[in-house]
């Protein structure tokens, strides 16, 4: 329930839209929702988020009486823009970072609402997230990946080839785990010159990723002499990477294996889900690699979010400048 953050009075009064414009608000969010799975393809992750947020949204609406869209004021989204802050509403005081999640959610709302005549207007078009701190994307060195590789190969059977297989992908083509996870053998084709793989990625969009010579040889080994054992162990159906019981391998059995394969390396508290597709970047950046080129192969729909990568590599360029050139430092 808000504590008093919104003020209903600053709104439009209650009742004022009509036909289409007085729709409950819920179930305008349930058709937003529909439309973000159906039309825009976004992700099972990215939909989950959203229904937080505007389950949130909607429940803080109907404590200041706002029974449609059309009565809120853009007061009205600023000040749940503090709200969901700071928690004056009695729940969590959400990050700078998850306040601009949740105010896109709600942006995306108000639009919808306003497309499809639910609301005479857009209310959040004009109101903006918090400033939030740019942090540099995490890498590990190339000894360190190797190390980590390295690591994934220990223990016996099928497991072992499985692993090395997954994360040699991984850091291969810098595909994120849950895009891993969803591959179909079909997927990859590795009886070319050049072997590559189809990865679908947010919003469903489909990319094409070299695949490199270490990486090609962990997953044919992995197809040939353990993937036919575990496939024979359940209904594996397309998938290329299978569980023990040989079912597909999921997102959470996944992080697990790069999670064991780090505390084996050392590096336990060095590598996340995402590490081995941000070194993946740093390294092809630091190679003089195009950053548009590092752009398609990650799937980023806007360079400007691999240009954050950039910065890396700059850090990167001044700590060698200074302990290398003669003059650099008094």
């Amino acid at each position: 329930m808000v504590t008093g953050a919104l003020v209903a009075g600053q709104g439009r009064s209650v009742g004022a839209g009509s036909g289409d414009v007085a729709r409950a608000v819920t179930d305008v969010v349930e058709g937003y929702l529909a439309h973000l799975a159906v039309e825009r393809g976004v992700s099972a992750h990215t939909a989950a988020a959203y229904r937080r947020d505007l389950r949130r949204y909607a429940g803080d609406l109907t404590a200041i009486g706002a029974d449609s869209l059309g009565e809120v004021s853009s007061a009205q989204v600023a000040q749940y823009v503090e709200v969901i802050a700071t928690g004056a509403d009695g729940g969590s005081a959400l990050a700078a970072a998850s306040v601009g999640r949740a105010l896109a959610a709600v942006r995306g709302l108000h639009r919808f609402a306003l497309l499809e005549g639910f609301a005479p207007d857009d209310p959040a078009a004009t109101v903006t997230p918090p400033r939030t701190v740019r942090r540099l994307p995490k890498a590990i060195s190339i000894a360190q990946v190797e190390a980590l590789l390295e690591a994934a190969s220990v223990g016996e059977g099928p497991a072992r080839l499985r692993d090395r297989a997954l994360l040699e992908l991984l850091y291969s083509t810098g595909a994120r785990i849950s895009e891993a996870v969803s591959l179909a053998v079909d997927d990859l084709d590795l009886d070319v010159a050049s072997p590559v793989v189809q990865v679908t990625g947010k919003g469903r969009r489909s990319r094409l990723v070299p695949v490199g010579s270490h990486a090609a040889r962990a997953l044919g080994a992995y197809l040939v002499q353990a993937r036919p054992g575990l496939a024979a162990k359940g209904r594996s159906g397309p998938a290329l990477f299978l569980g023990l019981r040989g079912a597909p391998l999921s997102r959470q059995s996944a992080w697990a294996i790069l999670q064991q394969a780090a505390e084996r390396a050392g590096l336990a508290e060095r590598v996340s889900p995402h590490t081995l597709r941000h070194s993946f970047a740093t390294h092809l950046l630091e190679g003089g690699a195009d950053v548009r080129v590092v752009q398609e192969l990650l799937g980023h729909a806007s360079v400007t979010t691999t240009q954050l990568y950039t910065h890396v590599t700059v850090q990167t360029l001044r700590e060698v400048y200074a302990s290398s050139h003669p003059r650099a430092r008094g």
